[in-house]
């Protein structure tokens, strides 16, 4: 399944967009679960010109990844 947020936007209002899709794929469809997914991100400076994100070191960045959302000790522990 694809979710697609168009034109060029500030990360917030993608993020919000986001959020707005998946709580309808969660509530009206009943997607309880997924394998994982991918995002696509097309960095611009804000004038629709591309620009290639470099991390503290100078090295340019191509993937973030993520083993999920940060869980706290009392989640780990189950207290």
């Amino acid at each position: 399944m694809k979710i697609r947020v168009k034109g060029e936007l500030p990360i917030a209002e993608i993020r919000q967009a986001l959020f707005e899709k998946l709580h309808e794929l969660e509530d009206d469809l009943a997607v309880r679960y997924s394998m994982g997914a991918t995002l696509y991100v097309n960095p611009t400076n804000g004038f629709g010109e591309r620009v290639e994100p470099h991390n503290k070191h100078g090295r340019k960045v191509e993937n973030l990844y993520s083993d999920g959302p940060y869980r706290s000790a009392a989640d780990e522990f189950k207290l």
